[in-house]
């Protein structure tokens, strides 16, 4: 089954990193979701009951962010998983955390992290 639902771009304001002062002032994440799920009941049906539905998943996602402050974005997106596998019925979840103002000395987009999980 290949059946997906992608939410991408969700921009937040969080508290995450390992120096202080990404703790005190926060900066902008971004993060981008693959929810593998069975979409079929709702492509037949039309009905909302038959699926994920994006705004839930959204504000869940919102509060990991914008919640707890995490030194790692590996522990971010790992709680961010979790959440979804254990809130949703999704088979697998592949959760991309985005850190466009890492306190990094260069020229870059971003730093990121991306992880996959399945529901066992």
């Amino acid at each position: 089954m290949g059946d997906k639902i992608i939410l991408k771009g969700m921009q937040f304001h969080g508290r995450h990193g390992v120096f202080p002062g990404e703790k005190a002032m926060g900066q902008k994440f971004v993060v981008d979701l693959e929810l593998s799920a069975d979409l079929k009941k709702a492509g037949q049906t039309d009905d909302l009951a038959h699926t994920l539905n994006y705004a839930d998943i959204y504000g869940l996602v919102k509060g990991i962010v914008t919640g707890k402050s995490f030194n790692l974005l590996e522990a971010l997106a790992e709680n961010i998983a979790q959440a979804i596998l254990q809130n949703y019925q999704v088979k697998k979840v592949k959760v991309r955390v985005e850190k466009p103002q890492a306190p990094i000395s260069g020229i870059f987009d971003y730093m990121a992290v991306e992880i996959k999980r399945e529901k066992h």
